[in-house]
């Protein structure tokens, strides 16, 4: 085929091909494995297929067997309708479950004890990290991204020097960013660009990535005494600050960085006792969306909601529905809601009762080109070798 089809051709109906086919034809001859994991065709299949992605990933931990459970959510933008399928997720836990740090475009970050791991579902595959070069130091975070300026995912370490980095004085950060073109760690000058009296959320530690940079909820222990989104950028590797809309929040505010219709927004909670001896509580949830990135004035108030007490916003659906979890003592509801109409659709149960996440699906062939660890942790034949 090679000899008779022009290459763009070529190009034009693998781009169009399932990715399980494509996994395929990687053992059809050495030159259709170096072109399908080659980074240029990874970049382009991204690309073309980005914008087209009607789906959304669904994690939630099982109470019983205490393991990761995956679900996808088919959108379809003519019916007005969802779909669920369940999603086999390939890894075991040897402590209770793993700690999601996040996703970047599909791509998801896994953190259990001294194991960093990176798992694309679209291609079913995932890598283990080295260890980070920074150990010793307190607690620290962790968060995933994509670099725009050199096309790569990264996930960053922020490792505290100090016990309470709260006070003025306090050392700041040391900062190691894992590169997955590069395939290993490396100690950056970020730190110094730590604003000094920031921490970040204990509540929703989750970043969120978002135009080559990664978002956290924050807290500012100086003059303001608010609230405050901080944003690391993977490109030049600084962190600034972002003010949230009319210094309204206060450090007791319960805020989450996500991302709506491809902009910055936050999810800001707060709770209203209602009755007459306050016998219920309403937890107010609003949504805030900052139409131009860094830009203060830039944030717009664009959904308000009244829910019970135990309701999460877990992301939205492209036609702007709220994706809400329900959590009960035996389990959590899967609630899509329409703030136009204000009508709530239940897209199932399941046996979870802690906070779930979601995420855009997207065929991603990242990882691609990476030996798979369970493949390469045991003798396989030939002919399963590229499977």
């Amino acid at each position: 085929m090679l000899e008779y089809l022009p290459y763009e051709v070529l190009l034009e109906i693998l781009h169009r091909l399932p990715v399980k086919s494509l996994i395929q034809f990687r053992c059809v001859s050495k030159t259709y494995n170096s072109l399908i994991t080659s980074p240029a065709f990874i970049k382009s299949s991204f690309t073309r297929s980005h914008s087209d992605s009607n789906k959304l990933i669904v994690r939630y931990l099982d109470v019983n067997y205490h393991v990761e459970r995956y679900k996808l959510i088919y959108e379809d933008n003519d019916n007005n309708d969802e779909q669920i399928q369940d999603l086999e997720f390939p890894l075991s836990s040897s402590w209770a479950n793993f700690r999601l740090v996040g996703s970047a475009n599909g791509l998801f970050c896994l953190h259990e004890g001294n194991r960093l791991i990176l798992w694309n579902p679209c291609i079913r595959k995932f890598i283990t990290l080295p260890n980070p070069s920074v150990t010793g130091f307190f607690p620290c975070h962790l968060a995933i991204g994509f670099d725009l300026r050199t096309d790569d995912y990264k996930v960053v370490r922020i490792a505290y020097q100090s016990i309470d980095i709260r006070y003025e004085g306090a050392k700041p950060p040391l900062v190691e960013i894992y590169s997955v073109s590069e395939g290993s760690w490396r100690v950056t000058s970020g730190g110094d660009s730590y604003p000094p009296m920031i921490t970040i959320s204990n509540w929703h530690p989750r970043a969120t990535s978002l135009n080559g940079a990664v978002y956290f909820a924050a807290n500012d222990w100086g003059d303001a005494q608010s609230s405050i989104v901080l944003s690391f950028d993977l490109g030049d590797e600084v962190f600034r600050l972002i003010s949230l809309p009319n210094g309204k929040f206060g450090l007791d505010a319960d805020i989450s960085t996500l991302v709506f219709n491809g902009l910055l927004s936050l999810i800001c909670y707060e709770h209203q006792h209602m009755g007459e001896y306050y016998m219920f509580s309403v937890r107010r949830c609003s949504v805030w969306v900052m139409k131009e990135c860094g830009v203060v004035d830039s944030w717009q108030f664009t959904i308000d909601l009244d829910m019970m007490l135990h309701w999460e916003v877990l992301g939205f659906l492209k036609n702007d529905h709220v994706l809400v979890q329900k959590i009960q003592s035996h389990g959590s509801k899967l609630l899509s809601y329409d703030p136009e109409s204000q009508q709530v659709k239940n897209l199932g149960f399941y046996r979870s009762a802690c906070c779930s996440y979601a995420d855009n699906y997207v065929r991603n062939l990242t990882l691609l080109d990476k030996p798979n660890d369970v493949v390469s942790k045991r003798k396989v034949s030939k002919k399963r070798k590229c499977r």
